[in-house]
């Protein structure tokens, strides 16, 4: 047998050769097609708000809905269907009702939990495994969630949120507000590891208290000595961890001073300011101390995630017991509220230390500058509803009326809910709260923050790196915490105002600190001041926001 050469004009007959020319060319085309729709699938996030997503499931049981009731009420089993996620198909999925009152029988939109892995552990969207379909209980804005968890995540770790439209054999089940699971795949975004202690603090609403155990304590964090006690008000979901919840109860209650050691202190500060600032009450910080997360960092801190956000901007009203709060005490919230209450230590524990307080005021002042008195709030809030209209529209189930969604931001919704419009709600609160006490004190100013570069002709390199930053207001104290990576803890040094270094001369408000680079070339780094009153941050988001300063480019 004798081989030739791909360009001999033997080797193919001319007609087929331009066939497979042809052939080629077409397959080529479609593969080209195919990777630009592959990747225009992918470029932007499942959760991203630029558009509603639509999933549709499919399942052979024309009956599901009943086969679902049956599931929800009788142990953790998913009925099995088909997916199609934006064109994306997943077989084997398991689908179940979730919620607690947003669940109904017989509901004709119930909120959805949806395992891709459930059959194929391997099986994910975007490399998302598990979704998490509200269906927005007490919130005919429909905003509520989206724009809290977007504003939440400016500051903290929090879940992302965006929109789907869902369809169940063909038919349109409705529109859904579409929340990232606090799952594996989570914590490994946000804490490089999944295998450490994780809580979910939801009280047994309702259910039996074990004997011996405090009444009406909830998932306020109440020290308690019977693991019993903390069973029936937090739900494990990692292998073990009980241990580790009852230490930390027991150092956030009797000892305050040791609380860094077992606590990430300033997320909670800024889980604390968000939900009072956004009157979000089903959570820690109203009656039931509920819906967050606690997840224990390797140096066995637990860092609280906020979850559960429909009923923010003041649609649960409860703050204790006895009745619920009207919309001027709502408008009014204290943002000190609970500071003397000894069954929410997360409040008055934390702080009962000035510097925690000082912090903790300084996240409500951030929140409500960035989001609220500029009128942020409310652009974002109509364009979520502009990019929702349509579907609210066609969906047939949707317990709310167009026009109680329309008027939702600027107008209490309901008789007997009284669900509060959120600028109705917020426009007042935001001002109030600018004129508080506790707010209204003046916290130092942080200006013109630089590292100091080699002046122009000098003959001697920078080998360390010198802050200076303008501080005003009567700093008392200024501190610059710095590391050298990402992965780091911080550092801290004092900020002088002395003469010293660059600042020229005492006393002329440029503070000023050298880091050694210690063979680094680069550090990141944000500046604390304080006052008398008041503490400020620069950044103020500085959880995600940092300066930083580069050797070469000082050069």
């Amino acid at each position: 047998m004798v081989l030739k050469p791909c360009n001999s004009k033997e080797s193919i007959p001319y007609n087929l050769s331009f066939f497979m020319k042809k052939y080629l060319l077409v397959i080529l085309s479609i593969l080209i097609v195919h990777v630009g729709y592959s990747q225009s699938k992918t470029d932007k996030d499942f959760y991203n708000t630029d558009q509603v997503k639509e999933i549709r499931i499919t399942f052979k049981h024309n009956n599901w809905a009943v086969i679902l009731d049956s599931l929800r009420s009788n142990g953790s089993k998913m009925l099995v269907g088909t997916a199609n996620i934006d064109g994306a198909i997943y077989k084997n999925i398991g689908v179940r009702y979730r919620g607690s009152k947003s669940f109904t029988t017989g509901g004709q939109r119930n909120p959805l939990f949806i395992k891709l892995n459930y059959i194929d552990k391997k099986q994910k969207h975007q490399g998302y495994k598990r979704l998490k379909l509200s269906n927005a209980l007490r919130d005919p804005s429909m905003v509520r969630e989206v724009l809290g968890y977007e504003i939440a995540r400016k500051y903290m770790i929090a879940p992302k949120a965006g929109y789907a439209k869902v369809y169940i054999n063909q038919k349109y089940y409705g529109l859904f507000t579409n929340i990232e699971a606090v799952d594996s795949e989570f914590l490994e975004e946000h804490f490089k590891h999944d295998d450490n202690v994780l809580i979910k603090c939801t009280p047994d609403i309702g259910g039996t208290i074990p004997e011996g155990c405090m009444p009406n304590v909830f998932g306020a964090l109440a020290y308690e000595a019977d693991v019993a006690c903390y069973m029936h008000n937090y739900e494990l979901e990692s292998d073990d961890g009980w241990g580790d919840l009852i230490y930390l109860t027991d150092v956030l209650n009797n000892h305050p001073e040791k609380i860094e050691s077992v606590l990430a202190v300033d997320q909670t500060l800024w889980m604390l300011a968000f939900n009072n600032v956004l009157v979000n009450l089903s959570s820690y910080s109203g009656r039931r101390s509920q819906n967050y997360y606690l997840y224990q960092n390797d140096k066995g801190q637990f860092t609280p995630v906020i979850w559960d956000l429909n009923l923010a901007f003041g649609s649960f009203k409860s703050v204790s017991a006895g009745s619920d709060l009207d919309l001027k005490q709502l408008q009014e919230l204290d943002p000190l509220l609970h500071i003397d209450n000894p069954y929410k230590p997360l409040l008055s524990q934390l702080l009962k230390n000035e510097t925690y307080k000082k912090t903790y005021l300084a996240h409500i002042r951030s929140i409500v500058y960035d989001n609220f008195e500029n009128g942020w709030y409310e652009t974002r809030a109509n364009e979520l509803q502009t990019l929702i209209q349509g579907p609210f529209l066609d969906d047939k189930n949707q317990v709310y009326t167009y026009s109680d969604f329309k008027n939702s931001l600027t107008t209490t919704i309901g008789k007997r809910s009284k669900i509060p419009g959120i600028v109705e709600l917020m426009s007042k609160r935001s001002k109030m709260l600018k004129k508080h006490p506790a707010l209204r004190v003046i916290p130092p100013t942080i200006e013109d923050v630089q590292a100091v570069k080699r002046e122009q002709y000098a003959s001697e390199q920078i080998k360390d790196f010198t802050i200076i930053s303008k501080v005003d207001k009567l700093p008392k104290k200024v501190s610059i915490y710095y590391r050298y990576s990402g992965s780091d803890d911080f550092l801290v040094a004092e900020m002088k105002d002395d003469g010293k270094l660059m600042d020229k001369g005492a006393k002329d408000k440029k503070f000023t600190a050298t880091i050694k680079s210690n063979g680094h070339t680069s550090i990141d780094y944000y500046i604390v001041a304080e006052n008398a009153a008041a503490i400020s941050f620069s950044p103020a988001n500085y959880m995600f926001e940092l300066h930083s300063a580069n050797l070469m480019e000082l050069n």
